[in-house]
């Protein structure tokens, strides 16, 4: 796990063995005058990266779309003081996966841990909500729930990569076809659901108690 941290308390809370609870903790100490960038940013590999929010959110949006551009598929949890949908709606168009409060860290961290590594979502509800809502209004159409849409077998299986988290070339390990087959597949999934990204995908079966 990475944490990158501008104020020392959150290292120090990050140091707490119940915390951290076996997991190795890299830490990267940020200026907090700075934006960073992908160029100059360290970004070691990480099954968890954890970013401490930045007053200012053009601060902490670099600092997310850099790991992005570093790692992509990145896992990122934002930990911060409050979240609402100004400063949290960007974040998850950005690919965040996780939004968690500092006064949450002790009774909420160990499972918010384990779901964002995993590859799901950890977001208050009602957020996750309104995002949803921005989606959908942007398409112009409410999205087909995905146990309902009309897919073929290959794409309900590259559908399943992707919830999974997974990157076009590991679909395409998986299910034994090429990367360039893999990513047509993603691409006509996002069409049929009229969704952009792939994080929204994860997104609408994380609001979803069917299973497909």
């Amino acid at each position: 796990m990475c944490v990158y941290w501008f104020h020392p308390l959150l290292l120090t809370e990050f140091q707490q063995q119940p915390l951290l609870n076996g997991v190795r903790l890299i830490s990267r100490r940020l200026e907090a005058d700075g934006i960073p960038d992908a160029q100059s940013l360290s970004c070691p590999s990480a099954s968890l990266y954890v970013v401490e929010s930045h007053s200012r959110r053009v601060v902490t949006e670099s600092l997310v779309l850099a790991i992005g551009e570093r790692v992509p598929g990145a896992r990122i949890l934002v930990v911060g003081e409050k979240f609402n949908e100004t400063n949290a709606i960007p974040l998850l168009r950005l690919g965040v996966k996780g939004l968690l409060t500092y006064s949450a860290l002790a009774h909420q961290w160990v499972r918010a841990r384990e779901v964002v590594s995993a590859g799901g979502f950890w977001v208050p509800r009602a957020l996750l909500s309104v995002f949803l809502d921005k989606i959908r209004d942007a398409q112009g159409a409410r999205h087909p729930a995905l146990e309902d849409a009309d897919l073929t077998e290959r794409e309900r299986q590259v559908l399943e990569g992707v919830l999974q988290n997974l990157l076009n070339k590991e679909i395409a390990k998986r299910l034994q076809i090429s990367e360039r087959t893999a990513k047509f597949h993603v691409s006509n999934l996002l069409s049929k659901f009229g969704v952009r990204r792939r994080a929204d995908l994860i997104l609408l079966k994380s609001t979803s108690n069917s299973v497909l």
